[in-house]
């Protein structure tokens, strides 16, 4: 599967109407991007149908999910979705699977209990499933921040998508992988030079993410405090998750992923309307460039 060194993730790709969706794909695909993400939200559609919109609507581009949210839905309907998708567009589907976050969980009415038990349990029970589905099955990665679950990423599945970190971790990650396993950092973005505004809206993206423990606890491990995370984040921890600037200093941003040992980096374009899939092209127009797509 061939899906590029730079992708795109963002989240107005499963909420805009589809012929919205569409086209977005279709732009992106001809910037030279090699994967489209289709993420599972609130407010998001549901990813396996949008990611059958977006993949009819193009030719070349790969697709994956970014995550799907194993809660959502039982581990055989999870594999048969993965494998009716790489059925229809042989080499162009990527399952991205989740545990989600304990907040989210509860709202479905779930108990989040032990997620590394839970995504062990899960993988096999798909595993089972898979021995009655007709071939091919979608190469499977899994949404992992800490140690345990990307040792997960590289025994049971072809490796990891991490969110919310800096090229620090994607070279934690890339160890604790080995070297024949994908691993997929999303990296926030936005083109914009001055300091304050940048940090203005890095700060409204970061606002829901410091809500969740799972990402506080992977961000004290890389040196952060509860100081970094109090008033809507420190500028160190702005600075870190987002990269903003010129598009050359994105760029150097996503080389420094790409040489800490990603096989590809999903920016994710923000905007002081996020999401806003418009100002999202604009930006991924003005970076395909510089990132030599």
């Amino acid at each position: 599967m061939d899906i590029g060194r730079v992708g795109v993730w963002h989240p107005a790709v499963g909420k805009a109407p589809a012929e919205q969706a569409r086209q977005a794909a279709a732009r992106i695909e001809a910037l030279g991007y090699g994967t489209v993400w289709v993420n599972e939200g609130l407010g998001s559609k549901e990813p396996f149908a949008v990611s059958a919109v977006v993949l009819a609507a193009t030719e070349r581009i790969a697709v994956g999910t970014g995550i799907a949210n194993l809660w959502a839905r039982d581990a055989t309907t999870m594999a048969a979705a993965g494998a009716t998708l790489a059925d229809a567009y042989p080499g162009r589907f990527l399952l991205g699977i989740g545990v989600s976050h304990a907040p989210l969980v509860s709202r479905r009415g779930h108990d989040y209990g032990k997620p590394l038990t839970t995504m062990r349990t899960y993988l096999e029970a798909m595993d089972e499933a898979a021995r009655s589905l007709p071939e091919p099955e979608s190469p499977r990665i899994l949404a992992a921040l800490r140690p345990k679950m990307l040792e997960l990423s590289r025994d049971l599945a072809a490796g990891a998508h991490t969110y919310f970190v800096p090229p620090e971790h994607t070279a934690q990650a890339r160890q604790i992988l080995g070297p024949d396993r994908l691993l997929i950092p999303e990296q926030a973005v936005v083109i914009e030079s001055d300091p304050a505004r940048a940090r203005e809206i890095a700060r409204a993206h970061m606002a829901y993410y410091l809500g969740l423990p799972n990402y506080l606890n992977n961000l004290r491990t890389l040196g952060f405090t509860d100081a970094d995370f109090a008033d809507g984040g420190s500028d160190r921890l702005a600075d870190t998750i987002v990269a903003w600037g010129d598009t050359d200093a994105i760029a150097k941003r996503v080389r420094a992923h790409l040489d800490a040992g990603a096989d590809q980096v999903a920016i994710q374009p923000l905007s002081p309307r996020s999401p806003d899939l418009a100002d999202a092209l604009t930006q991924l127009t003005r970076l395909a460039p510089v990132l030599g797509l």
